[in-house]
């Protein structure tokens, strides 16, 4: 799966870079375009593109041709009216005239890539939906409402095996986001994050603790609230949450336990131990509890 997520990662970045020089190339070669298509990248804008990659293209072809083709794609609409506007905004575009052909055949070829890479994530993407689907590693991880698909599955891919991780702060360590202050003689720098392991890692887990300063109910957002109201500023409380997500996914991939945000983290085995201090660090046995009614994932996430 971790080759997987980086290939996906790759193509979601490629699939961005196409989007942005696509944009940059219309307003060049037909600024108005945007007036009727909002977003060019959209699959019945690249279609038109393809097919007239710039206002004089789309005055050449009149109406009738570029009806035909936009009830090829939405056979619902008739497309008349978006033919007309498009063909009234081409006679009067305030476009460039310099380097039309190239230009417009660069277009071309980024709306073919972008459509390509397209299919390819969407194959993607379908894979891995079904290799989580055949792993039952993930259900607890599929519980947290915070945890989209993609972050599921980046976190699968990158923590794998946390059966190497003996304590808390080893797994905050491999995802990058633990203190190193570098020092040479006398002169001290300023404690920063050691940015090891894997952004992409960093990435998700960025987005989940963003989302949940704003689900309702979520206990990872409750915790970034108390933080800042402490006096903690934004960022530093968003880091203390990733860092507390992190935590809790190593757990729940190395305990396949019911993930409750309200009521803690229900052991299946109810004999499993409870808190144990080791180091820096926190033993991932902390999470496991005799009581099932209010302690676990809720205490952990609630500590500081």
């Amino acid at each position: 799966m971790k080759d997987f997520k980086g290939l996906h990662t790759h193509l979601s970045d490629e699939a961005t870079r196409y989007q942005n020089e696509i944009q940059s190339l219309v307003v060049v070669l037909f600024p108005e375009f945007i007036q009727v298509f909002a977003d060019p990248c959209l699959p019945n804008a690249m279609a038109v593109l393809k097919a007239y990659p710039h206002a004089q293209a789309i005055v050449e072809a009149g109406v009738e041709p570029i009806v035909h083709l936009l009830r090829s794609q939405s056979p619902v609409h008739s497309g008349r009216p978006t033919a007309q506007r498009l063909v009234a905004l081409a006679q009067q575009s305030g476009s460039s005239g310099r380097a039309l052909a190239g230009r417009g055949i660069s277009l071309q070829v980024l709306c073919d890539q972008l459509a390509h890479t397209r299919e390819n994530l969407a194959r993607l993407e379908t894979e891995i939906e079904q290799q989580i689907a055949d792993d039952p590693g993930v259900k607890g991880l599929q519980q947290i409402q915070e945890f989209g698909p993609k972050t599921v599955a980046v976190l699968r891919a990158e923590l794998g095996d946390v059966d190497r991780f003996a304590r808390t702060d080893q797994i905050i360590a491999y995802g990058g986001m633990d203190i190193e202050i570098k020092e040479s003689g006398r002169w001290k720098g300023k404690a920063k994050l050691s940015k090891r392991g894997s952004g992409l890692l960093r990435r998700m887990l960025y987005l989940a603790a963003l989302r949940s300063t704003h689900t309702d109910g979520s206990a990872f957002g409750a915790y970034y609230h108390r933080l800042v109201a402490r006096g903690f500023n934004k960022g530093s409380a968003l880091m203390t949450v990733m860092r507390k997500m992190l935590a809790v996914a190593a757990h729940l991939l190395k305990y396949p336990e019911a993930y409750e945000p309200t009521h803690g983290l229900l052991p299946k085995n109810t004999a499993q131990q409870g808190a144990v201090q080791e180091g820096n660090g926190v033993s991932l046995a902390v999470f496991a509890t005799r009581d099932t009614s209010s302690q676990g994932l809720t205490n952990l996430i609630a500590s500081t």
